[in-house]
């Protein structure tokens, strides 16, 4: 972590920033929260979200999975799911239709990630995954762990990197391996400790100071 100035300075920032979106953030967490108590069915449609998100936006992905629904994510096979992702816009509409094929295998994933968790812990369902569903690293399943109801790790996308080093608090990768992206959340998390926040919700203070805007 870089000089205890620069992280002052950041701090001020979301302590500024909390009150004012405070309500929305709640709504989100309690929303992520909510997954708990919810089916397979809504679990894979939130990981065919992550899956979309990979090198494109939350916005894009939270339109598809508007338009798509489950039986999209569950059944349309790989030409039409490809020839829709096109449509509604997405720059990388066949490999993102192959993953979500390949990734309906894991159709109970609530109950694959959960069984993981009671055993090994949050962590470990992360490693499986980054190691099991082609399409996610370690960005993607935070996301993916996140929304549904972890709040323990923290999304490392472009604009998280982009804040935390214009505010001095790393230097900026020019790759995000997994040493590195567990070198960054560690420190992530630091600060969200210094805040007593989760490192979800810290995700969410930073990602509206740096786009102005609070999604899942």
């Amino acid at each position: 972590m870089k000089c205890s100035s620069d992280l002052r300075s950041l701090i001020e920032k979301v302590r500024a920033v909390k009150p004012i979106i405070h309500r929305e953030v709640n709504r989100r967490i309690n929303e992520f929260l909510s997954f708990r108590h919810k089916g397979n069915e809504f679990w894979f449609s939130e990981l065919c979200f992550c899956i979309l998100t990979a090198n494109s936006s939350a916005e894009l992905g939270i339109r598809i999975q508007k338009e798509l629904g489950f039986d999209g994510f569950y059944y349309m096979d790989k030409e039409k799911l490809s020839e829709r992702l096109k449509d509604l816009g997405h720059r990388f509409y066949n490999k993102r239709a192959e993953y979500i094929v390949l990734a309906r295998r894991f159709r109970n994933i609530k109950d694959i990630i959960q069984d993981i968790v009671h055993s090994s812990g949050e962590f470990e369902a992360r490693e499986w995954l980054v190691r099991n569903v082609k399409g996610l690293g370690y960005k993607e399943a935070s996301h993916f762990m996140r929304n549904v109801g972890y709040l323990n790790f923290a999304i490392l996308d472009r604009h998280i990197l982009k804040l935390l080093s214009s505010e001095g608090i790393i230097e900026k990768p020019k790759t995000l391996s997994r040493r590195k992206y567990l070198e960054i959340e560690k420190v992530f998390v630091e600060i969200a400790e210094k805040l007593s926040m989760s490192p979800g919700e810290l995700d969410l203070n930073l990602w509206y100071l740096s786009t102005g805007k609070v999604l899942k």
